[in-house]
């Protein structure tokens, strides 16, 4: 069947339309594979650069990947170890908590009352913080799914690391990859891949200041919420916020609003000397994405891996931006959404590799 030349592009266009739809859906089916698959994939960004160094000092592929996943294992297992003993610490004294929790509302009741709004939190139910924590719980992967989880990324990011080297020289062998393009397609990964790494660096600077300081203040679980803002922290925008919520809630439960308005100081006050010298000046020069392209790109991303494609919802984006950008088809893509300058000739490579 042909096309007059007037709809030829429409027609092109709702094929591409519909194809996008059925990789979306073949994505959401298989979201357990695909998200082992981008995590080993941001995990192998993180790790290739201490891999190459080892390469250039002489050493066997292999004995190289094997010391930097010796190394990411350890580092895992401090975050793994924080984190037990900070769910540990939750759960033993849950039943403070609970009785805080109490005297706070009674205190807010005695507000209201004073304000002749009395009897209007004495009809709610109060909250349990064991059926909230249990329901957290039961929401993530168990003891088991998760230690087969974590296994298959690992076994996958090792050998991904070992196959990383010779893509180059295979990527060199296909015809539609020219010189020019293989160049380009380097070049704008290594963009991608300072941008995980910087990412990572703030993060643990974040994580580090803000548990050590709710440590110092005496908020329960502040180790817990360190983690937690390290994790977090990858998602634009709304990470930290997410991340900060609990440590000012506990904040809340012991020191009353002060109490809660000191962590939220704290909070500001790290945004504005963690984030904004640190990885701000990073991003802003090297990484002008558009506030709506990332939003939708946390949407999307978390809607068809979960938890795991809102954390690592910019890396994959900025993947496929660069793969849409060495494509003379669909590079247009990029001009109209507003980041077709990331990939621009003059701009400098990133300061680190």
């Amino acid at each position: 069947m042909t096309f007059p030349p007037g709809q030829q592009g429409i027609s092109r266009a709702l094929i591409l339309l519909v194809s996008c739809l059925i990789l979306v859906i073949a994505l959401k089916m298989t979201a357990y594979l695909v998200t082992i698959l981008v995590v080993s994939l941001v995990l192998g960004m993180l790790a290739l650069p201490l891999v190459d160094r080892l390469r250039r000092r002489g050493i066997p592929d292999i004995l190289a990947v094997t010391v930097v996943t010796g190394i990411a294992l350890v580092l895992l297992a401090i975050l793994v170890a924080l984190t037990i003993f900070g769910f540990s610490t939750l759960m033993k004294d849950l039943p403070l908590y609970q009785v805080e929790l109490n005297l706070r509302i009674a205190e807010i009741e005695g507000s209201l009352a004073s304000f002749g709004l009395s009897g209007m939190l004495a009809t709610a139910p109060a909250p349990d913080l064991k059926y909230i924590v249990d329901l957290v719980l039961s929401s993530v992967f168990g003891i088991g799914d998760l230690v087969l989880y974590l296994f298959f990324i690992g076994v996958t990011t090792f050998f991904l690391l070992l196959e990383l080297p010779r893509l180059p020289e295979r990527l060199s062998r296909i015809p539609a990859l020219g010189y020019g393009k293989l160049g380009e397609l380097t070049r704008m990964s290594r963009y991608m891949v300072g941008f995980v790494i910087v990412r990572t660096e703030t993060n643990a600077v974040h994580g580090l200041l803000f548990g050590a300081s709710l440590l110092l203040m005496g908020v329960h679980a502040a180790i817990l919420w360190g983690v937690l803002t390290f994790v977090l922290g990858y998602i634009p925008y709304i990470g930290l916020v997410l991340a900060a919520i609990p440590a000012i809630f506990f904040a809340w439960l012991q020191f009353g609003w002060w109490g809660a308005a000191a962590v939220i100081a704290l909070v500001c006050i790290l945004n504005l000397v963690v984030e904004n010298p640190v990885f701000s000046y990073f991003a802003a020069r090297r990484f002008q994405i558009p506030a709506l392209v990332v939003i939708l790109s946390v949407i999307v991303w978390g809607w068809i891996l979960g938890i795991a494609g809102m954390v690592f919802a910019v890396p994959i984006t900025l993947g496929i931006l660069v793969l849409l950008q060495c494509s003379d088809e669909f590079a247009w893509v990029n001009t109209l959404l507003g980041v077709d300058q990331l990939f621009a000739e003059d701009l400098q490579e990133p300061p680190r590799e």
